[in-house]
């Protein structure tokens, strides 16, 4: 059993703290409101649970599917709203929309995604590396933001020649930014290979200024120990190893608490977990075959290494409504116990691939002409 000695200091984000410091990483189309309720619930409501990526022009164009997105529940604080923008300008209007609204208490800006679609625009993790338009960005968002706290997430850079993590730590301190979190690896890793934790250290080390916050490879509570022992992080964020397995975050409060307590739940258990999960959906988009529906994306994270069959893992894949998501769940060996090796690697592994750019990306770090506003996406979440 991994320790951590003496109890990390609660994580402050500007007025709020977290503690233990755990924040449930932003995940298009997973980190909605019915999953962070499952998170927040194993937790006891300890930790940060921040939404699904919302795109700027998108808020500020009040798109529908965007504001069901910014929901929060009432039991939800601090509100947490990941942004993604690439226009100064129209990021700068995000943010004085939500402070006006009264839509959140903490905003995250995203430059960590290594999605094609968003790169190729140069946006997500490809845009740090043209530091002016990091910097105008950081800047107006922060100015407008009041009291309320801005962070950003970010990863080392574009591929191992082009890092831009060092830079960016030491802009967003000079913008204001109030905490930094980085997922070590590049963009053309995506999430191959493994995560480098020495750059989160050497983060701490750049910036000592404000928090820094360690991402990647987290797949189990002492995992997030040992990060924080290695690196001197101030916190940690997960993401792809709670997916199927929201319990972690119970985990998490009880190794940071000090206890050895940890989840591994029966076939039964998990089968429960599935239905209050697809009931969530169903409620929050208001039609149960649609929660169900969406809920399907969710089934192989949580049956992951339990015995079941190809044949019943394909009909679960394709319920459509709770009724039928019950009784085939009701079919399996529910009495299995949680399985060996469960607690590893899970979501997306893909890496080395070419990074998707815009034309001359590279050539200049200070050269902005290349971006304009309809890289910005016209909708959020996945």
């Amino acid at each position: 059993m991994t320790t951590l000695a003496p109890s990390p200091s609660p994580l402050r984000i500007g007025p709020h703290t977290v503690q233990p410091p755990v924040v449930l990483a932003p995940m298009a189309g997973i980190t909605n409101a019915p999953f962070r309720t499952l998170c927040r619930e194993f937790s006891g409501g300890k930790g940060l649970f921040v939404s699904e990526m919302i795109t700027t022009r998108a808020l500020v164009e009040r798109n529908e599917k965007t504001m069901q997105l910014i929901h929060f529940d009432a039991s939800e604080t601090p509100r947490s709203i990941q942004l993604y923008g690439v226009d100064p300008e129209t990021v700068g209007k995000a943010v004085s929309m939500i402070v006006d609204e009264n839509l959140a208490d903490h905003i995250d800006l995203n430059f960590g995604c290594p999605v094609p679609k968003v790169t190729r625009k140069g946006g997500g993790s490809a845009l740090p590396y043209k530091r002016p338009l990091l910097r105008a960005i950081l800047h107006e968002a922060v100015s407008r933001a009041g009291d309320l706290p801005v962070t950003i997430k970010m990863r080392k850079g574009i591929d191992d020649d082009h890092l831009t993590y060092l830079d960016a730590g030491r802009i967003a301190v000079e913008e204001g930014v109030t905490a930094v979190a980085l997922h070590g690896r590049t963009t053309a890793q995506h999430y191959g290979g493994t995560a480098d934790w020495d750059a989160i250290a050497r983060l701490k080390e750049h910036v000592p200024e404000i928090p820094v916050l360690g991402n990647g490879d987290i797949w189990c509570a002492d995992d997030a120990l040992r990060m924080m022992r290695e690196t001197g992080c101030d916190g940690v964020v997960v993401g792809r190893g709670c997916l199927g397995r929201p319990w972690l975050f119970g985990d998490l409060v009880s190794a940071f608490e000090g206890t050895e307590t940890r989840q591994a739940p029966t076939l039964r258990t998990v089968a429960g977990v599935m239905l209050r999960h697809a009931t969530l959906l169903g409620e929050w988009i208001g039609d149960e075959a649609r929660g169900v529906i969406d809920f399907r994306k969710h089934v192989a994270w949580y049956l992951k290494g339990f015995a079941v069959g190809s044949e019943m893992r394909k009909k679960l894949a394709i319920t459509s409504s709770l009724e039928e998501l019950g009784s085939q769940l009701q079919e399996l060996d529910l009495d299995q116990p949680w399985p060996d090796g469960a607690d590893g690697p899970r979501g997306r592994t893909s890496g080395n691939n070419r990074v998707a750019l815009p034309d001359g990306w590279l050539k200049d770090p200070y050269d902005c002409a290349g971006v304009s506003a309809d890289a910005e996406l016209d909708t959020s979440g996945g």
